[in-house]
């Protein structure tokens, strides 16, 4: 018989952070109670909290033992969650640059074959979207965006490209990533952007937060060198 789970659920993570789960599947309310929570985390947060990791349908609450521990900070988070629900903050629109060019896309005619979309339809489709960011994980700089149209929607490929180049664009069911670094992936690669997604500013290491929305623009190879030259 199949349990049937209850949200918010609570998972201790080791001895200094709980888990907070809003769902088992990727979503936009899912996701919405995420960020509202970490929100009130950061206008209250109790004794010995370290930082808040934000996921698809769960959050990450870290915190000192030496203060707290998971019941404490169980119930200062259902607490929380009985306060009035807070809009989570509104990320900054931020446009990056892609080049569909054959050279940087070995996937677009695969993914163009299982959509039956032309190619230049996949381009399209793909730039007719606002994406979300809705976590990082996996790698330094690895951003997850959130909003692929369902019409690319494909699972990931049975096996890995290895040595796929850094700033490649993938996409896989949902989401979509801009690598950082040269490393194998299963996802289907149809362009590559000349942003700089690792910063040198310690404060803020990442182009993107949490919570920032990301709109697509399509360059030709001329002015991906010329940003490349420029970085």
């Amino acid at each position: 018989m199949t349990e049937t789970r209850t949200f918010p659920g609570f998972r201790a993570v080791a001895d200094r952070a709980l888990l907070v789960e809003f769902g088992d599947l990727i979503g936009d309310d899912a996701h919405a109670q995420v960020m509202s929570l970490d929100v009130r985390l950061a206008q209250a947060p109790f004794p010995g909290f370290t930082e808040a990791v934000p996921a698809y349908v769960s959050i990450l609450v870290c915190f000192d033992a030496m203060f707290i521990d998971h019941e404490g900070v169980e119930g200062w988070v259902r607490g929380l969650l009985q306060s009035p629900v807070l809009p989570p903050r509104r990320g900054v629109l931020r446009t990056v640059d892609v080049c569909y060019d054959p050279e940087f896309s070995p996937d677009l005619a695969a993914v163009s074959g299982q959509t039956g979309l032309g190619e230049d339809a996949v381009i399209n489709a793909h730039l007719a979207e606002t994406y979300q960011v809705f976590m990082y994980g996996f790698a330094p700089g690895y951003a997850y965006l959130a909003g692929v149209p369902p019409a690319l929607h494909l699972p990931r490929k049975p096996s890995a490209r290895r040595d796929v180049a850094a700033g490649s664009v993938i996409i896989a069911g949902a989401q979509c990533l801009i690598t950082t670094l040269a490393m194998p992936t299963g996802w289907w690669i149809i362009g590559r952007s000349p942003a700089r997604i690792l910063t040198d500013d310690p404060a803020t290491p990442f182009l993107f937060d949490v919570g920032d929305r990301v709109r697509f623009r399509r360059i030709g190879r001329a002015a991906f060198d010329a940003a490349l030259a420029t970085r």
